[in-house]
């Protein structure tokens, strides 16, 4: 099989769609030295509740994907078709709308806004989006700092929280809208060993849960928490396998 083919062993069951198709994604940059080719037919389905670590040298691709896949960048040809919509041919303003309902992204650099309280950046995606009542906005954000263990920092701004701490209340902000879809780009690069293994732990939940987390990570020792790893090198797949494969 080809290695930028759509894989035939991770199509889901006769009747049902894949949440995640993508399909013959590029991304060429045009330069003065020539155009610069960053992704190259990337083409992979993604179901359910997978956890996708996304791996590769620097340079290999990997931020580019992820750009693509939340639709914070557009392709140069090819499509990102989540829960039946493709999302690049949707206007701006309504792939803004729909990002914020259906996809939770996690950054590296937490991204929290500064002059906020950690309850207010959680319940602000909810705002944006609208998709709960204002009177059940605070409840459910005090739910969700629970959830990642850190109601007691509600009301503290996020330059008092520790580095670990202000990336659980970033996972608590991308879970704002109950999204399909969790889209982390590194998001343990900045934390101590510690601190790295217990926020995999809650992707590994939020997998467990029916969430569908796709992970930049240059983390080695994770394996036993992924379902899948998607290597890229020069801006291609070059191996595509479920874990139980690469660890058999």
């Amino acid at each position: 099989m080809g290695k930028n083919t759509l894989k035939e062993r991770n199509a889901p069951a006769a009747g049902t769609l894949p949440l995640m198709r993508v399909e013959s994604l590029y991304k060429v940059y045009p330069s003065p030295m020539g155009d610069f080719t960053a992704l190259s037919n990337v083409s992979f389905l993604a179901a359910q509740g997978e956890f996708i670590a996304v791996v590769g040298r620097s340079g290999s691709g990997k931020s580019t994907l992820m750009n693509l896949l939340t639709g914070i960048d557009a392709p140069s040809t090819g499509h990102v078709v989540i829960g039946g919509t493709d999302i690049h041919a949707l206007s701006q303003n309504d792939l803004s709308l729909w990002r914020g309902r259906n996809i939770g992204v996690v950054f590296q650099v937490f991204q929290l806004l500064p002059t906020l309280t950690v309850l207010e950046n959680i319940m602000l995606p909810m705002d944006f989006c609208r998709t709960y009542p204002v009177r059940e906005r605070s409840e459910r954000a005090l739910a969700l700092l629970s959830r990642v263990g850190i109601r007691d920092q509600a009301g503290k701004l996020p330059a008092s929280l520790s580095g670990g701490q202000q990336q659980r209340a970033a996972i608590a902000r991308a879970l704002a809208n109950d999204p399909m879809i969790i889209a982390a780009d590194e998001p343990t690069g900045n934390l101590d060993s510690h601190t790295a293994d217990a926020v995999l732990d809650l992707f590994s939940e939020l997998s467990a849960d029916g969430k569908t987390v796709i992970m930049v990570t240059h983390e080695r020792a994770i394996g036993h928490r992924i379902s899948r790893e998607i290597r890229l090198m020069d801006g291609a797949i070059v191996s595509d396998a479920e874990a139980e494969e690469r660890h058999a």
